[in-house]
C-alpha cells in the first residue's frame, strides 16, 4: 500500500526549504503527495520567477525542484480540493510536513480551522496520532504565534524553525548549505535518512561528515 509523506507548502516565505524537503524525500526513495495553497503560488513565483499552475504542476514542479520528476513517485493535490485524498483520516500516509509555515497556516492548523486541504490535512494527521512537522518562517514572532505553536506541539507536531545551523561550513556557508541544513533537520524529524548537512561529532573544527 502506497503510504506518502504530505508535504504542505504555506504562503510564508521560504519556499527553497519546501524544495529541499522534497527532494531528500523523493532521494531516500519516499514517495510525496504535495499541496501547495493559494498564498505560497504567489510567493514561489516571487521566489523563483515561475509560476506553480495547478494545470501544469509536474511541469512546473520540475523546474522548481530543478530535475526530471517523471519517474519519482509524486502526487498533487490542488489546495481548494476538500474531497481530496489527504483530507480524511482514512487515506493511508505516513504523515505531514508543512514547510514553510505562514503564521496564519500555524493558526488556522492549531485552531482546526481546515479552511483549505492543507490545514484540513494536517489537522487529520494530527487527530490520528501520525508524525507532524510545522516549520514556521517567520521574524519576530507575536504572544499569539507563540501560543499557536504552543498548541500545535501540544496536539503532537514537531514545531521546527527554520534555523539554520553554521557548524561545519560556519560563517563561509552557502544559501544552499542553511536551506540544506534546515532540510536535513525536518528529514531527521520524519526519521528519513539523508546526507543533506555534515553532522556534529563532537569535535571542534573537525571536518565533519
Amino acid at each position: 500500500m502506497r503510504e506518502p509523506w504530505v508535504v504542505g507548502v504555506s504562503g510564508a516565505s521560504g519556499t527553497p526549504y519546501a524544495a529541499a524537503v522534497v527532494r531528500g524525500l523523493l532521494d531516500a526513495g519516499e514517495p510525496v503527495d504535495l499541496i501547495v495553497s493559494r498564498a505560497a503560488r504567489l510567493t514561489v513565483l516571487d521566489e523563483t520567477g515561475r509560476p506553480f499552475r495547478d494545470a501544469h504542476w509536474a511541469e512546473d514542479l520540475a523546474v522548481w525542484l530543478g530535475r526530471d520528476t517523471a519517474t519519482a513517485d509524486l502526487r498533487h493535490w490542488p489546495a481548494g480540493d476538500l474531497a481530496a485524498g489527504p483530507s480524511s483520516g482514512s487515506y493511508p500516509v505516513r504523515g505531514m510536513v508543512v514547510v514553510p509555515a505562514s503564521t496564519a497556516a500555524c493558526a488556522g492548523i492549531a485552531i482546526g480551522l481546515s479552511k483549505d486541504l492543507l490545514q484540513r490535512a494536517a489537522e487529520v494527521n494530527l487527530k490520528e496520532r501520525r508524525r507532524v512537522v510545522v516549520v514556521p518562517r517567520e521574524t519576530p514572532v507575536t504572544r499569539s504565534h507563540l501560543e499557536h505553536l504552543i498548541a500545535l506541539h501540544d496536539a503532537g507536531a514537531v514545531v521546527l524553525p527554520a534555523s539554520p545551523g553554521f557548524y561545519g561550513a560556519g560563517a563561509a556557508a552557502s544559501g544552499a548549505q542553511l536551506v540544506d541544513f534546515v532540510a536535513g533537520k525536518v528529514l531527521d524529524a520524519l526519521d528519513v535518512p539523508h546526507t543533506l548537512f555534515k553532522r556534529w561529532a563532537g569535535k571542534l573544527n573537525a571536518d565533519r561528515t
